[in-house]
């Protein structure tokens, strides 16, 4: 354990956000948790989040602002900069707002990081698309990278400029290139995440859409081990890196509707429709460069995940 650091959250209201200012809370640092206003937080069912605590912040803003950046990384020893303003399936419809909203909102947060002498930026990057079509599976860090989406595209280009960043400024950076996460507080209602959504609709009785047959193969993992990940890329201090965070296995949708199936005690109605053609068939990843040099392994089994979130969405949506 590193000492108590003060934590920026770009997207600490989200998702994985949430989950990561909470964990980061409970290690005892600071933390300033960015985000758009009228943003607001899923709590956790129980504890209801560690944050009313002296040790949190919340800062209203907009990566696009420049002022805004400026006063929010003030003091900071880390950056987590955990935002897109764009999802894979919807990006390819309008890449110039994905360059504009998160490449240039981007370039304009190393440049302030920079001015302000922030130690490090962790950067949560797209395991599930920055590869595009792999060539092999589990999918390691050297494995080429062709997204076939403007959403894998942005991210991989942000990856290059961190590079660019420490080469020019000495700005230090590690980068997740993370798989599916899913978990508590994620919205069932929403247009991505196949794990919620499936969820969500088996619980409510309605048909599932799957595109494709079902056999489209992806990495899932829960949302308490991205956040043990992220905690330790703040603490790596060996040579800047790029690291794939996953559970290491491939589930195929039919095999997570089985599972729903299994946890829940509802049968699932499914609704086959014709694949998309930016589905690539199979994406897992390789994480054992995890493993070796940050420590991390997952703990959290896709059986135990799943019994969790199940658990957690009958509690806060029904």
């Amino acid at each position: 354990m590193s000492h108590a650091k003060h934590c920026l959250v770009l997207g600490g209201r989200g998702f994985i956000g949430s989950h990561l200012v909470d964990a980061l809370l409970a290690a005892g640092h600071r933390v300033r948790c960015f985000d758009r206003p009228n943003v607001k937080r899923l709590e956790a069912p129980s504890s209801g989040g560690v944050n009313p605590s002296s040790n949190f912040e919340l800062f209203e803003g907009d990566l696009g602002n420049d002022a805004d950046i400026a006063q929010a990384l003030a003091g900071c020893d880390v950056c987590f900069h955990l935002i897109s303003t764009t999802l894979p399936q919807s990006s390819n419809a309008d890449p110039v707002f994905d360059v504009e909203s998160n490449l240039v909102g981007t370039l304009r947060l190393l440049k302030r990081a920079v001015q302000a002498k922030v130690g490090k930026i962790v950067f949560v990057s797209s395991g599930g698309t920055v590869y595009g079509i792999p060539q092999h599976t589990p999918i390691d860090e050297r494995h080429p990278t062709n997204p076939l989406c403007s959403y894998g595209i942005a991210k991989l280009a942000i990856e290059k400029y961190l590079h660019l960043f420490r080469e020019l400024h000495g700005l230090n950076y590690t980068i997740l290139r993370l798989a599916n996460p899913f978990g508590e507080r994620q919205r069932t209602h929403a247009s991505q995440g196949a794990v919620a959504v499936f969820v969500g609709k088996a619980l409510r009785g309605e048909t599932i859409d799957i595109w494709g047959d079902g056999t489209v193969v992806r990495d899932y993992i829960h949302i308490a081990d991205v956040a043990s990940a992220l905690l330790a890329a703040m603490d790596h201090d060996e040579a800047n890196d790029v690291f794939n965070i996953g559970s290491g296995q491939g589930l195929s949708l039919n095999d997570i509707l089985d599972a729903i199936e299994s946890v829940t005690g509802h049968p699932t109605q499914r609704n086959y429709l014709p694949g998309r053609t930016f589905d690539v068939p199979i994406n897992y990843l390789d994480i054992s460069h995890a493993r070796r040099h940050l420590g991390w392994t997952p703990t959290v089994s896709f059986a135990e995940g799943l019994r969790r979130f199940v658990a957690w969405v009958k509690q806060n949506e029904s």
